[in-house]
């Protein structure tokens, strides 16, 4: 034991720290700088794989400068239990300093910890601006969201406007006082008919073009149409469709815009402009009212039974007119939800003196057996000789035709249109679906059969899946079913309406 060097109060004695042996480039002993390099790469990927997997920085691998310097080329007369003390941290002499500890690799089955004070050692110090790695944590597999049903009908998609309709908040900056409030009005159904929404709307236009001022550089025909007239038609449709009446009262003013010489003054212009819708306004609604109605008179005979359909205008012109002739007659007022346009009609006859019969739509057989004619109005005449009306009126012009009851179409030709229908999924309005919901009353009916189960109404139509709601505001009543149609040019039937529509909207 004389070779062994002796430990006083478990200090290795001082001793002069040789220079290290050159290390080997090729050879299983010796490692060369690219080959360190990679084993720290792997050591670090190592820690990294133990910290993850959640044994903590404790159960790291313990560096130590035997395993790092276990394939170098020990000095000459000397132990290697004395390199082991030299190189182990904290046993460099005082006053020396200590070599740099070389990177561990993770101790195989048969290394084994020195002391039990090298189970605490706290763990290497990590890099600045380091990120802890956390343990993983496993996280429930979230179920797919499941789609939003659209409550939207798809035979009718096309119909569904792309936003709703605008509101005091929603409406933009660039829209005239007067069209504002008309539009409003069209989206409560204040003015309802297609008539009276032609009048109102060229009313509007007229009260915008008073306010009009035409920007400098530029001249009223070029900037009217595009810049001014437009935002403001565009808000009325958003409010409600475009009928075919206020469509030809556009096209009209529009073209009495472009017809405007450039030279001419703008108060000149503006005056023009609003002659022309007055003259529009007499011309095609006022006139052609009176007209048609002094016609339609003819067709009541004494002690009729005239049965009408929701409200038209001329058909109340026409009744009233015939009540101040001193024709004797009765009328049946079938009417249907949710407007009620019925009940309006209903009240002014009766307020006129004339003996009305009210009946909902369900009702409508019975009421015809008692009726000798039928007068309803229409939004539009197609080309093709079809009616265009409320909803609803298709099925009192079949039981009419089964009945063998006359029907008379009273429309002006402003309402004429070249287009064509076969059915009410092509042209149509989709009003919204609450307007069809009915007041709560007390639940009847429950979903599901246990006790407690929430209670669900027609109300909440839009939680139960399947279920969707249509409100058609018109149908398409077939030409074979309309015996007549009484417009300013008098009598004629459903076939000659393309013509009529040439000859009174050649010029629009």
């Amino acid at each position: 034991m004389a070779d062994t060097p002796s430990v006083a109060n478990g200090r290795a004695p001082e001793k002069k720290a040789e220079p290290a042996p050159a290390i080997a480039k090729s050879g299983e002993d010796g490692l060369t700088p690219a080959e360190k390099k990679k084993r720290a790469k792997e050591e670090k990927q190592a820690r990294r794989a133990a910290e993850k997997a959640g044994t903590g920085p404790s159960a790291a691998p313990v560096t130590t400068g035997v395993a790092a310097n276990e394939g170098a080329v020990q000095p000459a007369g000397e132990s290697s239990s004395q390199a082991a003390q030299q190189l182990q941290p904290g046993s460099a002499p005082r006053g020396q300093p200590q070599r740099p500890v070389e990177p561990a690799a993770p101790p195989t089955s048969t290394q084994h910890r020195r002391n039990p004070s090298t189970a605490t050692q706290p763990p290497p110090p990590r890099r600045r601006n380091s990120q802890s790695v956390l343990p993983a944590v496993s996280k429930p597999a979230s179920k797919p969201a499941k789609p939003k049903e659209s409550k939207d009908v798809p035979l009718f998609s096309h119909l569904y406007a792309a936003h709703p309709r605008p509101t005091l908040l929603t409406t933009p900056k660039d829209i005239h006082p007067a069209i504002q409030a008309l539009g409003f009005q069209y989206s409560t159904y204040a003015i309802c008919g297609s008539t009276a929404r032609t009048a109102a709307m060229l009313l509007a236009f007229k009260a915008a073009i008073a306010d009009y001022t035409t920007p400098s550089g530029t001249s009223l025909a070029r900037h009217m149409t595009t810049h001014f007239l437009s935002p403001q038609i565009e808000f009325l449709k958003a409010c409600r469709p475009i009928s075919e009446g206020m469509g030809n009262g556009i096209r009209f003013l529009k073209k009495a815009v472009v017809e405007i010489d450039p030279s001419v003054d703008e108060g000149e212009a503006k005056a023009y402009l609003q002659d022309s819708i007055d003259m529009f306004l007499r011309e095609r609604i006022v006139v052609t009212d009176r007209a048609i109605a002094t016609a339609a008179v003819k067709q009541i005979k004494q002690n009729a039974v005239v049965l009408t359909y929701a409200k038209s205008s001329l058909v109340e012109k026409t009744l009233v007119e015939a009540h101040e002739a001193g024709t004797q007659f009765k009328v049946i007022c079938v009417d249907s939800r949710p407007l009620y346009e019925g009940r309006n009609l209903a009240r002014t006859l009766v307020r006129r003196g004339i003996e009305v019969e009210y009946t909902p739509l369900s009702g409508i057989a019975h009421a015809m057996k008692d009726a000798t004619l039928v007068l309803l109005g229409a939004r539009s005449m197609l080309s093709n000789g079809r009616l265009v009306s409320r909803v609803g009126t298709a099925s009192v012009a079949l039981h009419a035709s089964h009945a063998d009851v006359p029907v008379i179409v009273l429309c002006e030709s402003v309402k004429f249109t070249g287009k064509v229908a076969l059915d009410s999924v092509v042209l149509n309005e989709i009003a919204p679906p609450e307007e069809l919901l009915l007041p709560e009353t007390s639940p009847t009916t429950t979903d599901g059969d246990e006790e407690g189960a929430k209670v669900k109404t027609l109300a909440d139509w839009r939680d139960i899946p399947g279920l969707q709601i249509l409100n058609l505001m018109y149908d398409v009543t077939p030409a074979e079913y309309i015996r007549m149609v009484i417009c300013e040019y008098g009598s004629l039937p459903p076939s000659s309406v393309p013509v009529v529509h040439r000859l009174a909207n050649e010029g629009v």
